[in-house]
């Protein structure tokens, strides 16, 4: 299924990931639990020598060099070299009759660990993300003991740096593993698959494949569709191929096709939610008091003054159909047919209907990014096109309908217009994981 939305990150959004990544591993990595050593050795000449090392301290674990790479259709891949820690501890040692005890200082340096993590979805569609390899080298531990008998330390201290090395090693990965379990999978999970927009429609955002990755890039395609929330249907039109254009300059792209807008437009239009009606009591004309009382000259031969004197008006304006819009490089447009249907208010409160005016207007959009929101604003050109008829009398002239619609223009964009601008004003949340704030937005409009 081709997505609706795109969500690009590159290797510059990577690497910006990997700072705060590496500083919560470091910090992971530094609450180590590190188990109680014990055992016993023969000394040639010497016989056997008990030790007990215990209430060990990981005092620091830093991780100075590191990187996270795309490994092309495979995932991420995380590779940290000369890392060091330092260990303090207790030591007990025994041979024969002589017994000692202190404490010891441990450096560890030249570490070198690799991760491999695996990207994927769930049935939701959330992102996942596991460890599918880890290792971890050691190529250098220094052990230093406080106690009278330093010839006897130096007997056995190659034994415990070897103790060290092997439980550092299986230590380390054991802790990426779960770090990667325990705060990154989580993390992920707080993108929002769905998104409820207001009391008539939601996105959706849900992953429609795994995430991919190139030598450049790793992307994640999203369903990117709105539904309506009483009534969720299947969308009549498929997505088309979304391409993205070969820029790789910024930390994450996302790409919005006109699958994404016009599914919205579905979903309101089969909502009921594109129908707008107009009384007195909702618009006030500044000429005399009351828009719906006939403030402009009516053509014959509608003489709706004389047929209904002094008497209000209501006007419903609706979508005939889903407005469809177009993506270019001038940006966004669509072209709505609106129609018009005006009533009479009778006296007993029924509706007497007048005519019915249908237009088709030229309208361009404009979208920006605020607050983690793609927001927008419609501009109407000129009104044209269309078909207008009384209900009540002979069909009208060419010039009476272009009197109709230049008096509904006035409806339609004084009415019709900030209704629909105040709603986009308020925008459509992008799908954005817990704590992640844009900066320096750009938008582009592509064929």
């Amino acid at each position: 299924t081709n997505p609706g939305f795109v969500v690009r990150i590159t290797q510059a959004g990577l690497d910006y990931a990997h700072q705060q990544g590496i500083a919560v591993l470091e910090k992971e990595l530094a609450q180590l639990k590190l188990p109680d050593i014990s055992g016993d050795f023969r000394i040639r000449h010497v016989g056997k020598v008990r030790y007990e090392i215990s209430r060990l301290d990981l005092r620091s674990f830093h991780l100075p060099y590191s990187r996270i790479s795309l490994v092309p259709n495979v995932g991420l891949q995380v590779a940290i070299s000369n890392a060091f820690a330092e260990v303090d501890g207790n030591w007990r040692v025994k041979i024969y009759f002589i017994r000692d005890h202190g404490s010891f200082d441990l450096k560890v340096e030249n570490i070198y660990i690799k991760i491999n993590l695996k990207l994927g979805s769930d049935a939701s569609g959330k992102p996942t993300i596991d460890t599918s390899d880890c290792s971890t080298r050691i190529s250098k531990v220094r052990v230093h003991f406080s106690g009278k008998f330093g010839w006897l330390y130096n007997l056995f201290h190659s034994a415990i740096e070897s103790r060290f090395r092997k439980i550092l090693e299986s230590k380390v990965c054991e802790n990426v593993v779960s770090s990667v379990r325990s705060e990154l999978q989580p993390y992920l999970q707080t993108l929002p698959v769905t998104a409820r927009i207001d009391a008539v429609a939601g996105i959706d955002y849900s992953l429609v494949a795994p995430p991919t990755t190139t030598a450049q890039s790793l992307d994640v395609d999203l369903k990117g569709e709105f539904f309506s929330l009483a009534h969720r249907s299947a969308v009549p039109f498929p997505p088309l191929a979304l391409a993205f254009p070969p820029d790789h300059d910024r930390m994450v792209y996302f790409g919005v096709s006109s699958y994404f807008f016009n599914t919205a437009g579905f979903a309101y239009h089969g909502a009921g939610a594109l129908v707008f009606e107009i009384t007195d009591s909702l618009v006030v004309s500044p000429r005399n008091g009351g828009l719906c009382r006939c403030p402009y000259p009516l053509p014959a031969p509608l003489q709706l003054e004389k047929m209904y004197p002094d008497m209000l008006m209501k006007l419903r304006l609706s979508a005939s159909s889903a407005p469809f819009l177009n993506i270019g490089p001038g940006g966004l447009s669509l072209k709505p047919v609106v129609d018009i249907q005006a009533y009479a208010i009778l006296p007993n409160s029924s509706l007497a209907p007048l005519f019915l005016l249908s237009l088709v207007s030229n309208v361009s959009a404009v979208i920006d990014v605020k607050s983690g929101h793609i927001v927008g604003s419609l501009k109407v050109g000129r009104y044209g096109g269309g078909a207008a008829k009384a209900l009540f009398c002979p069909p009208l002239s060419a010039p009476q309908v272009r009197t109709l619609q230049s008096i509904m223009n006035i409806f339609a964009s004084s009415i019709l217009l900030p209704h629909l601008n105040a709603r986009l004003d308020q925008g459509f949340p992008l799908p954005l994981p817990d704590r992640i704030q844009l900066s320096n937005i750009l938008v582009r409009f592509h064929q």
